[in-house]
């Protein structure tokens, strides 16, 4: 299934020497903590919890219904454990019960405290089975559709103010120059989208994954689920959404979950399929899409030109999204709804872009970013950074004797993933050998040969 963010670069960032580094870049950690990139109107939030059933987005029939299925699996619970488990506040639970019980579907039980206990009854039972016949939620009530929208579009990416200095302490621990660093926050600032292209082995997915990051530190709105004509759509995924540290207003809307901006990562299994709804025959409700889930954050297409789809397939899917900011969904039925597309959309590639797509959705990309190779200087610095966390000693020349071997015998450039993997490469066999790991000539000599392909 999708990669997503959580995979991590394993390797450290190097910093400090910016000569020469316009359009190289070495990426080798993702620790950025406690730093505030950017400036950003706080969006008003669901803050204010619906009291009453009128309130709500969405008809009475979608709350009665989920009311009496989560009785149903619960067999007997309290108002406040159904106001929990609805996420709808005490007062819309005890009009839910009412209801229930006006309709024969529950009764009280008891009394703990001053709070009724409830049990569905046969009558509730039979109706509930029929409501699961058609859809297996029984999770936190939905919001409108129209709710949802109109979140999405106050929380867009195209509202936030990334600085010079937010840029720069969130790649602080890459080797770039100022004038690639310009281009991130120049193409951050557009909330639209951005071509990442070179050589492998430059830390093109790096970047993107600590582009990320800097979108991140801002908190929006997630709901649980959208209710679609009767259909239910489940948004949020703890795997995906983190929950923002800063503490929730008591007021707030529980069916909304307040995280940080969201970041997914796709790579060469994505499919075109993945782009639209994921009905589930068994539970019979919907799943979002991965745009759908990374609305309000940052998706990256990892790999781009190497999917199972064929580039021009996304160009297709996509042309709309990524011009006007809107995208349609199909219902199972044939149903078509339109969804915002409020993403920070990164493409990365070793292809050339010309020639993996056409004008037209190179056009629909705003930026395009090159990532080189290295200096000789750049490199030296990168391989002592990597070796220093990795605490590895090793004799002063290794660096220049790597960089001879690599533009010597092997005729490449200088890539930012050799020192990382070459140092990987001496852990291994010092781990296998019970010794100390010490990076010498002869060390070094042992990696390369594991590591490249021998030349005919």
């Amino acid at each position: 299934m999708l990669a997503l963010l959580l995979r991590l670069n394993s390797g450290n960032l190097s910093s400090t020497d910016n000569s020469n580094l316009s359009e190289a870049a070495m990426v080798t950690s993702l620790a950025v903590d406690g730093c505030n990139f950017f400036k950003d109107e706080r969006v008003d939030a669901p803050t204010t919890r619906p009291q009453s059933i009128q309130e709500l987005d969405v008809r009475l029939s979608v709350v009665e219904d989920l009311a009496l299925k989560i009785l149903y699996l619960s067999g007997s619970l309290s108002i406040s454990e159904l106001s929990e488990k609805t996420r709808l506040s005490f007062e819309v639970a005890k009009e839910l019960s009412t209801q229930l019980r006006t309709e024969l579907n529950c009764q009280v039980t008891g009394v703990n405290g001053y709070v009724p206990q409830i049990a569905i009854t046969s009558q509730g039972r039979a109706r509930a089975m029929e409501l699961f016949s058609q859809s297996h939620y029984a999770g936190p009530a939905p919001v409108s559709l129209e709710s949802y929208v109109e979140q999405v579009r106050l929380q867009s990416v195209r509202k936030m103010e990334i600085h010079a200095d937010g840029v720069q302490r969130a790649f602080k621990h890459l080797v770039i120059g100022d004038e690639t660093l310009r281009k991130f926050g120049t193409a951050l600032n557009s909330g639209s989208s951005i071509f990442l292209y070179g050589p492998p082995g430059t830390g093109k997915t790096t970047i993107a994954e600590t582009m990320s990051r800097v979108v991140a530190e801002d908190a929006v709105w997630i709901p649980y689920a959208i209710e679609v004509d009767g259909q239910i759509i489940t948004v949020y995924d703890p795997a995906i959404h983190k929950r923002a540290a800063e503490a929730e207003p008591e007021s707030r809307d529980e069916r909304w979950v307040l995280c940080e901006r969201p970041a997914v990562l796709a790579g060469g299994e994505l499919t075109i399929e993945m782009l639209d709804l994921q009905f589930n025959p068994v539970t019979k409700f919907y799943v979002a899409p991965i745009q759908m889930k990374a609305n309000n954050g940052v998706l990256i297409i990892d790999d781009f030109g190497r999917q199972r789809m064929r580039p021009e397939d996304l160009l297709n899917r996509w042309v709309v999204p990524l011009d006007r900011r809107i995208d349609f969904l199909s219902l199972s039925g044939g149903k078509k709804i339109e969804i915002p597309f409020e993403m920070l959309v990164v493409f990365a590639s070793n292809m050339d872009p010309a020639e993996l797509v056409d004008a037209c959705f190179l056009r629909r990309i705003q930026t395009k970013i090159k990532i080189g190779t290295v200096s000789d200087t750049q490199f030296c610095e990168i391989f002592r950074r990597v070796a220093d966390e990795n605490q590895v000693a090793f004799e002063p020349g290794v660096p220049k004797d790597l960089i001879d071997f690599i533009r010597g015998t092997m005729k490449q450039e200088l890539r930012q993933c050799y020192p990382r993997d070459i140092v990987n490469q001496v852990l291994w066999a010092a781990r296998y050998e019970g010794k100390k790991a010490y990076l010498d000539y002869a060390a070094m000599t042992q990696a390369v040969e594991a590591y490249f392909l021998a030349r005919p």
